[in-house]
């Protein structure tokens, strides 16, 4: 059988699987040991050589963040209810949206059918904080104590309208899902800080309230095209924290030891015959799943934990899978050395019932994210570790649905929206883009989704244009191919 399967590997398998063999060998022919040098630098920080672990690609800048932590806000949280201060709405009330700032944008199928579009300001208190002057919502009360800490970034857009490419695009740099996620890019890029523990990590929070969950699945923390070693491993929030962690009933640590280095024996004869690099990815993964059944007990274990700590998060943070309790364990993986942690909060597609919701949603995270800044700030940790926080797109300023002054429905809006940074080489106190007075349109720096990554990427040490990934043929890369560019003013 084995004999039959190599002989009907086809002509291009075989010229894929050995495309670069002969000219490697060729080139370390004319340059002898030059070809190999930069492996002697694994693990320095400077441009050209290698930022992480044997067999990570070298920066091309010096690198501003180690590991991210990545707080993605599943629905599109409001902009208008929380950062982006629209006081002269309150003139507006129940009046129609001005054709003149609409000027014919595309609207979602949940309100293109509405016979008039009334203007809904927000119900909530704003209030200006720190020395940098940011307006920040009352529901946010522990945020307005740290946004000399956070840059802002007000003018976010996108061109995604609905939630499905929405959360690709921000997540993979692409509307169309199968691409590497921007923590499988860091993963492919920096490799691991650990041993024990992935290098990228996700975990999906639990909400206080579940009005309107969206579905989100692991499309989104995939690998892509790149190996699969790079896509995200899930933490789950209830029973044991990965599937199948601690061994079955009558199943010794010897018995499972002796299990793998059986398949791993399998596997090596199986890469030996056909080449595949996806049997060594599955080879590493089973190893790095036998040292976790030691490391993960470890890491998930809160009772080492001071009460000064938790009294940073909150109460909640002692309470499996919710998002003070996410944090708090985000803190703990960066501080083991895992490279990238998402987390993923839901419900914030506020479609209705926005006095309802809105304020459960900023309970939930409003004071996890200050403790999660300060903990880091506090351990050292806060210069090297970016923290990102934001969602898929924004809301609209007119009301989706019936509108009163204590109640109102905001539909999706990709044209403007808020999201902030801090630490790993983030400008704290920065305030950067404007909208106009509706929060409708940009009307000062805006900042595409491509720009963000390109930033990003800038601040774990590589230029986008170069940090790129041969896939079929072309040089594919996170940012893709049109035109995008580095925001300096967001970077320290």
């Amino acid at each position: 059988m084995q004999s039959e399967f190599i002989r009907n590997i086809t002509r291009r398998h075989f010229f894929s699987q050995g495309k670069n063999l002969l000219g490697t060998a060729a080139m370390a022919s004319l340059m002898g040991d030059v070809v190999f040098r930069d492996s002697a630098h694994a693990g320095s920080s400077v441009p050209g050589e290698s930022h992480g672990a044997t067999g990570a690609v070298p920066i091309h800048f010096p690198a501003r963040a180690k590991q991210v932590i990545y707080l993605h806000m599943v629905g599109g949280p409001s902009q208008l209810d929380l950062y982006d201060y629209k006081p002269v709405m309150n003139e507006w009330f129940d009046k129609d949206l001005p054709e003149t700032v609409r000027m014919g944008q595309r609207l979602t199928t949940m309100t293109s059918g509405q016979a008039r579009f009334p203007i809904a300001p927000s119900k909530y208190k704003f209030e200006q904080a720190g020395e940098c002057g940011m307006w920040v919502s009352e529901l946010l009360p522990n945020m307005r104590k740290m946004v000399d800490d956070v840059a802002f970034i007000r003018s976010m857009h996108t061109e995604a309208i609905n939630h499905e490419p929405a959360i690709s695009y921000i997540q993979t740099g692409n509307q169309v899902t199968g691409r590497p996620c921007l923590g499988a890019w860091a993963s492919y890029g920096l490799g691991s800080l650990n041993h024990n523990l992935p290098t990228f990590v996700v975990m999906v929070a639990r909400s206080s309230n579940t009005e309107q969950v969206q579905a989100i699945s692991a499309r989104l923390w995939s690998s892509g095209y790149l190996s699969g070693e790079h896509a995200a491993t899930q933490f789950r929030t209830a029973g044991d924290p990965i599937l199948f962690i601690n061994n079955p009933p009558g199943v010794t640590q010897q018995v499972r030891r002796n299990t793998l280095d059986g398949l791993k024996a399998l596997n090596e004869l199986n890469y030996q015959a056909v080449g595949d690099p996806e049997t060594h990815t599955r080879i590493q993964q089973y190893e790095l799943a036998f040292r976790m059944q030691a490391s993960v007990p470890e890491l998930t274990d809160l009772s080492t934990e001071s009460d000064a700590t938790f009294q940073l998060y909150g109460d909640q943070a002692k309470v499996p899978g919710t998002f003070a309790n996410t944090a708090l364990l985000a803190r703990r993986m960066v501080e083991r050395g895992v490279r990238f942690v998402q987390i993923y909060h839901n419900n914030w597609d506020t479609h209705a019932n926005v006095a309802g919701r809105l304020p459960d949603q900023c309970r939930d995270v409003d004071q996890p994210c200050y403790g999660l800044i300060q903990d880091l700030k506090q351990r050292g940790m806060l210069d090297d570790t970016l923290v990102i926080w934001g969602g898929e797109f924004g809301r609209t300023i007119y009301s989706q649905g019936g509108l009163s002054h204590d109640n109102y429905g905001r539909d999706h809006h990709p044209r403007c929206f808020t999201m902030w940074m801090a630490g790993g080489g983030a400008k704290g106190g920065t305030i950067y883009g404007a909208t106009d007075d509706f929060s409708y349109n940009i009307v000062e720096n805006p900042v595409h989704i491509r720009d963000f990554h390109a930033t990003v990427m800038k601040l774990l040490g590589y230029d986008h244009e170069r940090f790129t990934y041969k896939y079929q043929g072309l040089d594919s890369r996170l940012t893709g191919v049109l035109p995008c560019r580095i925001v300096e003013e967001l970077i320290a």
